[in-house]
């Protein structure tokens, strides 16, 4: 790979030095390289010396073979609605805290140099949801990486959430939302809720409660092909409809929310070794006493 684009967020304050060697060595390495324009701007504000040739973009250029994602989670799934439904691998180097999505740090630069340069990396296929709801509005990016959730409004009181998987009734959700969550959501929002830790490549999704106010409410995994239809009532008029930390309001007791496997992936490059197992152990701790 020799096309990359690079996609990053405006909070690198501690990593600027390596940012600037970071940059040196691809232009050593003979890349071509673009540069999302917001983060490329701060760059140049924060005395970072792009090398000449490395331009500036807005939209992503046809022929890129590989994004590179810097910041955290928040950060890499900007890149992935940046990349969209072209399936272009991403690669994540984490500037940020957790850092699940990420196989990186900067400090392992010339690693993930080699790996982008001579294609060692292991790409991974993930699943992505995508919505309808004639709520939404008509600019907004109807698909998720990690989870949809539908939330209580501006208020103290539950949402009831009344959920339906293939036309057939599942229930009444009376809680503080509905989390629906990917396999690669399973260890961000899903998880805080207490649902349940999933393979990343599988082809599913988990339904998660939020603080439901009964006893007989678990999480429930469906099958991928799975339509779910959800509708809320509340003591408010609206609820909230979040997509991956990005919302828009749905009227209770009116609009429809319709959640599918989307038609495309999002392509993940990982180490070329390593295993979610040991992300696991490294990343959530697990096991330690």
């Amino acid at each position: 790979m020799k096309k990359i684009a690079i996609f990053g967020n405006c909070y690198q304050e501690g990593y600027l030095s390596l940012l600037q060697r970071f940059f040196e060595s691809l232009a050593g390495r003979g890349f071509d390289v673009s540069v999302f324009a917001p983060f490329y701007k701060y760059l140049l504000e924060n005395g970072v010396v792009v090398p000449d040739g490395m331009c500036p973009v807005g939209n992503l250029h046809q022929d890129v073979e590989c994004v590179i994602s810097i910041g955290g989670d928040g950060t890499f799934l900007k890149a992935a609605q940046w990349v969209g439904d072209r399936e272009i691998p991403i690669l994540g180097i984490n500037t940020g805290h957790l850092g699940f999505l990420a196989s990186y740090s900067l400090e392992e630069m010339d690693e993930l140099i080699e790996v982008v340069a001579c294609d060692k990396g292991r790409v991974e296929r993930r699943t992505v949801l995508e919505i309808e709801c004639q709520a939404m509005p008509e600019s907004f990016w109807p698909y998720a990486l990690n989870e949809v959730a539908v939330l209580r409004g501006e208020t103290a009181s539950m949402v009831t959430v009344h959920a339906e998987v293939d036309g057939y009734f599942l229930a009444d959700y009376m809680a503080d939302g509905l989390v629906v969550a990917t396999p690669t959501g399973s260890t961000a929002y899903n998880l805080s809720v207490g649902g349940p830790i999933l393979m990343p490549t599988l082809e599913c999704a988990v339904l998660s409660p939020i603080a439901p106010h009964s006893l007989t409410m678990r999480p429930l995994v469906v099958g991928c092909d799975s339509e779910i239809r959800l509708t809320t009532s509340s003591r408010v008029e609206y609820s909230r409809v979040s997509l991956d930390g990005r919302y828009f309001m749905m009227a209770c007791d009116r609009d429809e929310l319709r959640i599918r496997k989307a038609k495309f992936s999002v392509m993940v490059l990982r180490r070329p070794s390593g295993s979610f197992a040991g992300l696991l152990r490294n990343k959530l701790l697990w096991g330690k006493r």
